[in-house]
């Protein structure tokens, strides 16, 4: 039997398991993650409006690590060697005829003062302090921005903070406290959000003149301080600071026998085939692909890495040549509260939709598929 190996238990790790299944693969997967829960991130931006809470939003693996007769092992992986053969973890090594690189990135925490800002989507747990912090201030200036990885230009999380900056606007209005607070939106990029095109950032950004959000753009970030966001272009006090930095690869890559991109993700192809590594695959943030500039680091974006891997690992293992590649395409809402607009991309659209009460109310049905094809 033909061991197969499969790092993460985010959204390319499963569907990874799952599309290998589905395609026929009845060689043994093991699973090797910290954690035996999927922490479903997207809807964190509703916690600091009580609209979710943190629980509501880990999910059990159990019942999907049994129906896809799956093997589990708690651990971190602390390296990989023999060219993806053997994975290094603090609970022991484990080798394998195939891997799946799918544990996502990490975030560069180098910005001096760093310490001082909340980054969203480290995890649910900032979630719930965004909450706690909204809840306690009566008043003051709340500044919401992202950077990328200067050596990996798509690897950032924008969308997100678009969010965070519309949902927060949006909920303190709903309180009727929005007047006690100044929203500034920062960022290096003079036309933030270029990924989405030209006709979505217009439309972020008439945005938030309407909503009365200062922004301080086109300023590359020099440190945060206690209160107070620093640019080269100036600075401005700030009492609550979400802040998204870029994105590189896991730690463990520093230990890892795998070819690293100049921003520290590991270089493959569009068959999401490690470089020079035979039957090593990667798939979703770790990873480097080629593809257009716009080209996101993101859930569904992802998935389609994880279903093209999974079609080419049952391809090796049935003799044939691997052979799919996977679509790069933008899906994404950005939210507002109480709506959303819809950006489409690929290699022949760019559609952005109009702000819409029914594109939040489908991110919402989105969340409930996801979350039930899980449990």
């Amino acid at each position: 039997m033909t061991a197969i190996t499969i790092l993460g238990s985010g959204f390319s790790a499963l569907t990874a398991a799952r599309e290998l299944r589905k395609r026929g693969v009845k060689d043994p997967i093991t699973l090797i993650s910290p954690r035996a829960d999927l922490h479903y991130l997207p809807s964190v931006i509703w916690i600091p409006t009580h609209l979710r809470k943190g629980a509501d939003l880990k999910i059990p693996l159990g019942h999907f690590i049994g129906k896809h007769d799956l093997t589990f092992v708690q651990a971190s992986v602390t390296g990989i060697a023999d060219g993806g053969r053997r994975v290094i973890t603090d609970a022991g090594e484990h080798t394998n005829d195939h891997l799946v690189i799918a544990t996502g990135g990490r975030f560069i925490r180098k910005l001096p003062g760093i310490e001082h800002a909340l980054v969203p989507c480290e995890g649910i747990a900032v979630g719930e302090e965004i909450e706690r912090r909204l809840d306690a201030m009566t008043g003051g200036t709340i500044a919401i921005g992202f950077a990328t990885n200067p050596n990996e230009q798509g690897a950032m999380r924008g969308g997100p903070m678009f969010e965070f900056l519309f949902i927060i606007d949006t909920l303190l209005r709903r309180q009727g406290r929005r007047e006690k607070f100044d929203i500034v939106f920062f960022n290096p990029a003079a036309r933030p959000g270029a990924r989405l095109g030209p006709k979505a950032v217009d439309g972020l950004l008439a945005e938030m003149a309407k909503r009365g959000i200062r922004t301080h753009l086109g300023h590359k970030m020099v440190r945060f301080e206690e209160k107070k966001v620093v640019t080269e272009g100036g600075e401005f006090a700030a009492d609550l600071i979400l802040f998204m930095p870029g994105l590189t690869g896991p730690a463990f890559l520093q230990n890892a026998d795998l070819p690293l991109s100049p921003g520290g993700m590991i270089v493959a192809d569009t068959r999401c085939r490690v470089e020079g590594r035979p039957n090593t695959w990667v798939v979703g943030d770790a990873g480097s692909f080629p593809g257009p500039d716009w080209m996101p680091k993101q859930a569904h974006q992802a998935d389609l890495q994880a279903a093209a891997a999974a079609t080419n690992i049952a391809a090796v293992l049935a003799g044939r040549e691997p052979t799919a590649e996977f679509k790069p395409e933008l899906i994404c809402i950005v939210d507002t509260l109480d709506a959303g607009m819809l950006v489409f991309r690929n290699d022949r659209f760019n559609i952005v939709g109009p702000k819409m009460k029914i594109f939040h109310w489908l991110k919402r049905i989105f969340e409930g598929y996801y979350l039930r094809t899980f449990r």
